[in-house]
């Protein structure tokens, strides 16, 4: 952990508001139901799966996200390099959310959750906030915001998919 982090408000997508001056994504989606599908949904978020099956390649993950791990995901020429910064342990309710490190396009921070409701409804959480940490993601704008979209999607269809493999 020798690099800093290249924003200060690290933890603010665990809850609550997200904060002002950046760019802020929701996603709420499905998953299924039931225990099983919750733990395939936790398994495969913790275990980098869910990166994998969205099409990133994941470097520094040979162990399961925790705390302090920093790993390094790649798509096309883009590098994108984290570190988890918390990890949410709950009977109802498991993820991780990691920040930005140097060399990141953006910066800021994103959190995965998977949560049982009270029916037994599996359901995929994701918050975040980031701004562009370059000047040619700056310029970038419109498209930059389009690829965030882009990479949204598919981490909520990868985790679809690894919540029923």
């Amino acid at each position: 952990m020798d690099k800093p982090l290249t924003y200060a408000q690290v933890g603010a997508t665990r809850e609550g508001p997200l904060p002002a001056g950046y760019d802020h994504v929701h996603r709420d989606a499905p998953l299924g139901h039931g225990q099983a599908t919750f733990d395939r949904a936790v398994d495969g978020l913790f275990h980098w799966r869910m990166h994998r099956a969205a099409g990133l390649s994941v470097r520094g993950a040979d162990r399961p996200a925790a705390v302090g791990v920093d790993v390094t995901l790649a798509l096309a020429f883009l590098t994108i390099p984290c570190r988890v910064v918390y990890t949410v342990d709950e009977p109802d309710r498991k993820g991780f959310g990691y920040g930005t490190l140097p060399g990141h396009p953006e910066s800021g921070e994103e959190a995965f959750f998977v949560r049982m409701k009270d029916d037994g409804e599996v359901r995929f959480q994701l918050r975040a906030f980031s701004r562009p940490a370059t000047l040619l993601v700056r310029l970038a704008g419109p498209i930059a915001m389009l690829v965030q979209r882009f990479a949204t999607d598919r981490y909520v269809k990868a985790m679809q998919q690894v919540a029923h493999s």
